[in-house]
């Protein structure tokens, strides 16, 4: 419960998203198909939290996944689901636009 608080918070393990981004992380975007065509990062992927479970397999459980939504907390959420999956390397990015802004 104590982690997921954290996490849900971006108390979590420091990471910098930048570096990760370079080493060829992957950006996962839970936001609804509207919120994300609505303004995205570039090369991120749109995978609404509620279909994420179909999507796996399209996911590489061995390389660094940026989770981000509108404010954090759908992104703590997904981040959480990879990790109880099998997925070694999970962030929780929070906000699109504020991690977009880390990332320049």
């Amino acid at each position: 419960m104590i982690s997921q608080l954290k996490s849900m918070f971006g108390l979590g393990p420091k990471i910098d998203f930048k570096l990760a981004m370079q080493n060829g992380a992957q950006i996962i975007d839970v936001r609804t198909k509207a919120e994300y065509q609505s303004g995205h990062i570039k090369g991120s992927l749109n995978i609404p939290l509620n279909n994420l479970s179909n999507h796996y397999a399209k996911l590489d459980k061995n390389k660094t996944i940026i989770t981000c939504c509108a404010s954090g907390i759908r992104s703590a959420q997904a981040q959480n689901i990879l990790q109880a999956n099998g997925f070694k390397e999970v962030y929780n990015g929070g906000g699109w636009y504020g991690l977009q802004e880390k990332l320049k």
